[in-house]
């Protein structure tokens, strides 16, 4: 599988994991194509605007977060792996730093398992964002579904 390319201390990686009952290839493409990812991409209430989508190792996603009570919230990131229609992966040049590695696999059916994993230096800085991103990251997965229940 794709994901073991990137080997990790667990202590350092938020995983989440979420089998979504849509194809591998609808599910690869929600997370490639600007106009579907900025419709679902960051938590409940999240907008984004998208000022760049180079999706190719090396290219440059930049693109704002706006906050549903008030605070725009930048992010620069890097692809870094593209292995169509099983595995992306970035890192963010924006604060807090880390990196991202999400594989698709497809499972029973026209289901898909997708590995969502943020990959970080240290324990430390791993367990400041824990507490607050494991709930966010699944609101994350539930708007995808959404977004992906449009796209059939």
């Amino acid at each position: 599988m794709a994901s073991e390319n990137i080997s990790v201390n667990p202590e350092c990686e938020i995983v989440t994991t979420r089998i979504v009952q849509f194809p591998i290839e609808l599910a690869y493409f929600a997370w490639t194509e600007p106009e579907h990812l900025k419709n679902w991409w960051g938590p409940k209430g999240f907008t984004n605007t998208f000022n760049e989508f180079d999706l190719r190792p090396g290219g440059k996603w930049s693109f704002i977060m706006h906050g549903p009570d008030k605070g725009n919230y930048a992010n620069e990131c890097e692809f870094l792996k593209i292995e169509k229609p099983s595995f992306l992966s970035w890192k963010r040049h924006s604060k807090p730093l880390f990196q991202v590695a999400v594989s698709f696999e497809p499972v029973s059916g026209n289901s898909t398992k997708i590995v969502f994993k943020m990959i970080f230096d240290t324990p430390e800085e791993c367990n400041k964002l824990k507490p607050f991103v494991v709930d966010k990251n699944e609101e994350n997965f539930d708007k995808l579904e959404v977004e992906l229940s449009k796209m059939i």
